[in-house]
């Protein structure tokens, strides 16, 4: 079910109007969940970092066991044809995404080669700059690669995301704040986070529990050359509420206001907006543009 409006669909060799179906009831991945995404963005006519967003879908399909049909730089393509049919002045939310056909071994495994592909583009506002989000803790833990597939950008991983969201949506918060198998901040329910302490930056360390989104290095890339001081670290729930500003990091809005962990309430500091208006100088002075 589509979130935005003006859809467009890739798939089987063309761009199509609409939602188009593209999944059949016996696919491996509608009874098996195997598929896998990626999400980047379009915005006043740029798509920041859409390369390594579709270079990170494909290795997604490999974590699980799905073959890659589709290069990255023929994906490129495909996506930049299907973003010409949008203005510049419209945000679009970019999704390629693979999913596995047949089985192979006791239908279990994905049958090498047979792989679905298409291309979602919908019509999605970015959010306003003091559009902030509040957060909470939830019962509910990032699995281990043990456990789960934690390094692929999986479909069969957000039933996970939406009991967190949901726990905390009933208490009266916008999102979790999630901690890893030891207890330790990982990230939110929907982003990676970041909080602000004495003028310097820190997020969670990458421990193979969650993935370090290419906005959060991105994040980090640009607040070093700014000058900050970024570390990644170990953080616990007592570092947050301890925190002068706390934003999240994701592909959909790239920086999210924290106003509040739990009764602690922050301000939307200056350094959060830096953060925002330093991506913004970024994107732009280094766009990704369809040949």
């Amino acid at each position: 079910m589509a979130t935005g409006k003006n859809l467009r669909t890739w798939f089987e060799g063309h761009w199509h109007d609409g939602d188009v179906m593209v999944m059949r009831a016996a696919d491996h991945g509608s009874w098996l969940g195997t598929t896998v995404f990626d999400g980047a963005r379009y915005f006043e006519g740029i798509a920041p970092d859409l390369y390594a967003h579709l270079a990170r879908v494909n290795r997604s399909a490999e974590a699980l066991m799905i073959t890659p049909s589709v290069t990255t730089d023929e994906m490129f393509k495909i996506v930049w044809e299907g973003l010409r049919m949008y203005p510049d002045d419209v945000a679009v939310y970019i999704r390629p995404m693979y999913w596995a056909i047949e089985g192979g071994d006791l239908g279990i495994l994905p049958k090498p080669g047979a792989t679905g592909f298409a291309v979602s583009l919908e019509e999605i506002p970015m959010a306003a700059p003091e559009a902030a989000t509040t957060l909470t803790t939830t019962r509910f833990r990032r699995p281990v690669m043990e456990d789960a597939v934690v390094n692929a950008k999986a479909g069969c991983l957000y039933p996970n995301n939406a009991r967190m969201l949901a726990e905390a949506r009933s208490k009266g918060y916008g999102n979790a704040l999630v901690a890893d198998a030891l207890g330790n901040v990982a990230e939110s329910a929907s982003a990676n986070v970041f909080m602000v302490k004495d003028g310097e930056v820190f997020t969670p360390i990458a421990n193979g529990t969650f993935l370090a989104g290419i906005t959060r290095a991105r994040h980090m890339t640009n607040l070093r050359s700014d000058g900050v001081t970024v570390h990644e670290t170990v953080l616990t729930f007592d570092d947050f509420r301890d925190a002068d500003e706390v934003f999240l990091s994701g592909n959909m809005h790239k920086v999210t206001p924290v106003t509040e962990f739990d009764g602690t309430h922050y301000q939307i500091g200056p350094m959060t907006r830096r953060t925002r208006e330093l991506y913004w100088d970024w994107a732009h002075s280094d766009a990704e543009k369809g040949a």
